[in-house]
């Protein structure tokens, strides 16, 4: 009679055992995939930057420099684009803990401001050069060691740096000459390293403004958004007079900041420009 009921009671177990076991499976499958997917992410965001050094960047000592510098680059031209076109604002106001740059200025009543850098673009491309002159310095170093403990033997003729702002690109030049020896030959002159940003739009249209600013005291803001549609155009006046522009890429969300006292009536006059 007991063995009769072992089968009934084995058939039981083997039936409460069953959908645990399949429970487990399944939720050990979940946990992998859901590993699967977080390393995927991580992956696609972090490659960039852990990327080592090799294949093409060893062949190519280019985009070695462009790695190299780009980062620095960027970083350099969004705290200038925020402060008026200087790394270092010598006169300036302060608009929300940042420094503002005048690019037109009076401190007097009833005129017209005075035009602080006549030559926005060519200030800004030198106040990137300025910066970046150490850090390229430091790039090649870093390509030299790093080719020569390929078994590279590296020759360097170190050269000028040249920043331009350009449409839709800053463009950087380093001409330097980095001639390598591996059995062959190869020599690399003038590196580029190209940033996508559109602050030469940006300069363009904020010398505009300033040209307005000095000529007759105010700009219109809404002309500008009316004719580039992409662009948003801010204009916020302070307790002294002081106007801050921000204009702002609204695809690429670019910023160029800056400041205008100009045309400024007295206190009483219940009206600032």
């Amino acid at each position: 009679m007991k063995k009769r009921g072992t089968p009934a009671l084995t058939s039981r177990i083997n039936r409460n055992i069953c959908p645990k076991s399949k429970r487990s499976q399944v939720t050990i499958f979940i946990i992998l995939a859901i590993i699967i997917i977080v390393l995927g992410i991580l992956v696609y965001l972090f490659y960039p930057k852990i990327k080592t050094l090799t294949g093409t960047e060893y062949k190519n000592p280019e985009a070695f420099i462009q790695l190299c510098l780009e980062d620095d680059i960027r970083n350099i031209v969004e705290n200038l684009s925020m402060q008026g076109g200087s790394l270092e604002p010598e006169h300036y106001i302060l608009y929300k803990d940042n420094k503002v740059e005048y690019l037109c200025y009076t401190n007097e009543y009833y005129k017209t401001c005075a035009v602080q850098q006549p030559m926005l673009k060519q200030h800004i491309e030198s106040e990137i050069e300025n910066a970046i002159q150490e850090k390229v310095q430091s790039c090649f170093s870093e390509l030299k060691e790093t080719y020569e403990e390929k078994g590279y033997n590296v020759n360097m003729k170190t050269g000028e740096i040249m920043v331009e702002l350009l449409p839709d690109r800053i463009l950087t030049t380093a001409n330097y000459r980095v001639t390598m020896t591996k059995g062959e030959s190869e020599q690399h002159d003038n590196f580029r390293i190209s940033l996508n940003n559109n602050l030469y739009e940006l300069v363009s249209i904020a010398t505009n403004i300033i040209s307005w600013e000095a000529s007759y005291g105010d700009a219109d803001t809404s002309t500008y958004m009316d004719y580039y549609h992409d662009l948003k155009v801010e204009k916020h006046k302070q307790n002294d007079g002081t106007k801050i522009y921000i204009l702002t890429d609204r695809n690429s969300e670019n910023k160029f900041l800056f400041a205008s006292r100009s045309l400024v009536m007295p206190p009483g006059y219940g009206f600032n420009q």
